[in-house]
């Protein structure tokens, strides 16, 4: 049985990447889809193409920093589609530089979205989940949340967050019986706009080197989403590290 058709998924950070290749996919599988990013064009665009191929999907302009905005989301969730299984939160920085570079608007800016969009979100979705005991949240950390490399010191403190976020929600939520799931997803060179957002031109070249020397499609990802989803309602597969066979990352 496809244990996908008929959920409704809430995907943050859908407009690109990542989020909107895990649209697509889940769409093909029979969810209905909620989309979140701030970029409107893109998300109508990805919302008319789903229900084009017979799919469901809505939209919404998200900040996910914004408290507000995640608990419209799921408010749009409940109202278009009559409930909420599974949020994926996906949104993500990557505007990597050396600490020594200074770059502390570009901290915060990582830790606004990577750490309190994750909360937020979590935040948001957490008591309908546990008023029906059920529900599936899904997080894109990094395998920069794994392991910590120079240059990136500030991006993996973030991704580090990520994981203990979401392994102490699994853990909290096996405590207290609401059958809550939960899976991070720790990606290495697999395609999106996280490169383009780095402003410290050695640390940019390096990086658009490795992506242009190993980079797998985001299609990849989305592959290893469903395959959460698709799980029995008993069964949680909590962590998984996915890259490319030939980067030794």
């Amino acid at each position: 049985m496809n244990n996908i058709q008929g959920k409704v998924v809430i995907i943050t950070g859908a407009s690109s990447g990542i989020g909107e290749a895990t649209a697509y996919k889940l769409a093909e599988q029979g969810a209905k889809i909620v989309l979140a990013a701030r970029r409107e064009a893109q998300l109508k665009a990805i919302a008319d193409n789903i229900k084009a191929k017979g799919g469901e999907a809505v939209y919404r302009v998200t900040d996910v920093v914004k408290p507000e905005d995640n608990q419209a989301l799921v408010e749009l969730a409940k109202s278009a589609f009559g409930k909420v299984d599974a949020i994926f939160l996906n949104a993500g920085l990557m505007p990597s530089a050396p600490l020594s570079a200074l770059e502390t608007d570009n901290w915060n800016r990582m830790i606004d979205v990577n750490i309190k969009g994750v909360l937020n979100g979590i935040a948001a979705v957490l008591p309908t989940f546990e008023a029906q005991k059920s529900g599936h949240v899904l997080a894109t950390s990094s395998v920069a949340g794994l392991k910590v490399y120079p240059g990136g010191t500030v991006y993996c403190g973030t991704k580090w967050a990520v994981k203990a976020i979401m392994e102490g929600l699994r853990m909290e939520s096996a405590q207290a019986g609401t059958n809550i799931r939960t899976a991070t997803i720790y990606p290495a060179a697999v395609q999106s706009e996280l490169v383009a957002g780095i402003t410290d031109e050695t640390t940019s070249q390096g990086y658009r080197q490795l992506y242009d020397t190993y980079e797998i499609p985001a299609e990849r990802v989305a592959n290893v989403v469903a395959f959460a989803l698709s799980q029995p309602d008993d069964t949680n597969v909590s962590e998984f590290t996915i890259g490319p066979t030939t980067q030794p990352w």
